[in-house]
């Protein structure tokens, strides 16, 4: 996998950050009032996942924290 450039790094920094808010915003809601709230969670926290994939430089382990 290339590099990001430092531009889509920040780039893809800010949308985890936007993510992470959509989630923790997500989580003071009644769960019944939104349908398939769970499938959303899961979605938003695969979605984080691979940007923090994405944020790993090359050969850096898996689980890192970014």
């Amino acid at each position: 996998m290339k590099p990001l450039t430092e531009a889509e790094r920040a780039r893809v920094v800010d949308g985890k950050h936007n993510i992470q808010a959509a989630s923790d915003a997500l989580s003071g809601v009644d769960r019944a009032k939104i349908p398939n709230l769970e499938g959303i969670e899961e979605c938003l926290e695969n979605a984080d996942e691979c940007l923090r994939e994405a944020l790993r430089t090359p050969g850096e382990p898996r689980g890192s924290k970014n």
